[in-house]
């Protein structure tokens, strides 16, 4: 009888054992998944992007660049928001040229500035090596609009128009603010459903050791 017992404490231990691995599984996988969720996005195989070059490093190139930045980035993120393929949103972007380079004008002269503009859409547009994140952006030809203003020897800003990822500045290799907001509030979210699965865990684990507590206390009494 005591044998007995024994065997059948033995085999209680080794699936309340069981029990324990497996709610501790989900955790760990929501965890991954939070990981993946908040790592830095990868550019796609097909993409769109843009690349603006300053005249100069003088500060006030720069800053009409940044200006010209922001106008064309709004016209064109508005214009691709409801496009899912790259052929659709490539023919739109060809077509629209002349636009982009009105929209540059027009914000060149609001800054008071006189500098040449030159809009250019191709395949094999340039772009320097990029470390952003965890992640390097070689070095190679890309497509792309390329906007060049003046003589172009200045610092570069560039982004993905499509699919829209221009909220990352790729150029600095850091997230703009509305990125930074958006990862916080997912860390937020992921920091909640965490606890509440640990919580969760922890009661279940509770409830097995009373049961086992209880079974045991029985076959003894």
């Amino acid at each position: 009888m005591k044998k007995q017992t024994l065997a059948i404490i033995y085999l209680v231990f080794i699936t309340v054992g069981a029990l324990l691995n497996t709610y501790n599984q989900p955790l760990g996988a929501s965890q991954a998944a939070a990981a993946e969720q908040t790592g830095p996005k990868v550019i796609p195989e097909e993409a769109i992007r843009l690349r603006i070059l300053a005249n100069s490093d003088a500060p006030e190139d720069q800053g009409v660049k940044l200006k010209i930045r922001d106008q064309v980035n709004k016209q064109i993120t508005n214009w691709v928001k409801d496009i899912d393929s790259i052929e659709k949103a490539r023919a739109l972007i060809r077509s629209e040229l002349g636009e982009i380079n009105k929209i540059a004008k027009k914000t060149m002269i609001e800054e008071g500035m006189n500098q040449s503009i030159k809009v250019e859409y191709g395949t094999s547009v340039r772009f320097p090596t990029k470390l952003y994140g965890d992640f390097i952006y070689p070095a190679g030809d890309y497509e792309a609009i390329l906007i060049t203003l003046g003589d172009g020897e200045g610092a570069n800003w560039w982004c993905v128009l499509f699919p829209p990822l221009c909220f990352l500045d790729f150029s600095t290799g850091q997230a703009v603010e509305a990125q930074n907001k958006e990862v916080q509030q997912e860390e937020k979210k992921v920091e909640k459903t965490e606890k509440v699965a640990s919580v969760e865990s922890k009661k279940e684990e509770v409830e097995v050791k009373f049961f086992l507590a209880e079974w045991l206390g029985g076959l003894f009494s």
